[in-house]
């Protein structure tokens, strides 16, 4: 009996990680080391709508991801990449340079509502070596009202730190939940990957999800 394949994420999120173990997968780490720049990856692209730039995205960390694993001498097993933006009509927003800038993007937010799209990529290897993986890709599209928020409010979320690192400037299961009046669409989505597209993708590569 073949063992199964091991489950890669690369990623550095530990968010990502605890929603895996909520349905009851583990995963090895897979993330980018200093020799990389995953924020290069991220760049926008003149005109690009968000949900086309959310799928490239990902798909190209998945590259990279597949390039690592063989860089690194990894035995071979399932990749799994993820990416998540916000969109405010065509504008993406994405991880906030600095103070102002997450300011700027709460403000944007505030009183209106705006989608957030994961899309997760999955690779898997294959017998024949003229196609060696196997991908998959899929997107969640969600959407989020934000009541409004005052100054004062926007200027204290900012200042505790948690908008950094995050797309949008917020993060659904810290403190911005507050600012939240209403969801449609898949809450692991917007925390960052969509378990319901991710254990469909898991299942088509041979792991039980």
């Amino acid at each position: 009996m073949s063992r199964p394949l091991a489950l890669y994420l690369a990623s550095a999120s530990p968010r990502r990680r605890e929603l895996l173990r909520q349905i009851g997968i583990e995963c090895q780490p897979l993330a980018a080391d200093d020799t990389e720049d995953p924020e290069a990856l991220e760049a926008e692209r003149p005109g690009e709508a968000p949900m086309r730039y959310v799928r490239r995205v990902t798909a190209a960390k998945l590259d990279a991801a597949l390039q690592r694993l063989q860089r690194r001498g990894l035995a071979p097993g399932v990749v799994l990449c993820a990416d998540t933006t916000v969109a405010l009509g065509r504008r993406i927003l994405g991880k906030p340079r600095d103070a102002a800038h997450a300011r700027d993007m709460l403000r944007s937010l505030s009183g209106r509502e705006h989608r957030v799209l994961s899309a997760v990529a999955l690779a898997w290897p294959q017998a024949h070596a003229a196609q060696p993986w196997l991908r998959a890709q899929a997107l969640s599209d969600s959407h989020v009202r934000f009541a409004a928020i005052d100054d004062a409010s926007i200027d204290a979320y900012v200042a505790g730190g948690e908008p950094f690192g995050k797309a949008g400037a917020y993060a659904v299961q810290g403190r911005a939940a507050t600012f939240i009046q209403h969801i449609r669409g898949s809450y692991s989505g917007i925390m960052g990957l969509p378990l319901f597209e991710t254990s469909a993708l898991l299942r088509a590569a041979g792991i039980p999800a």
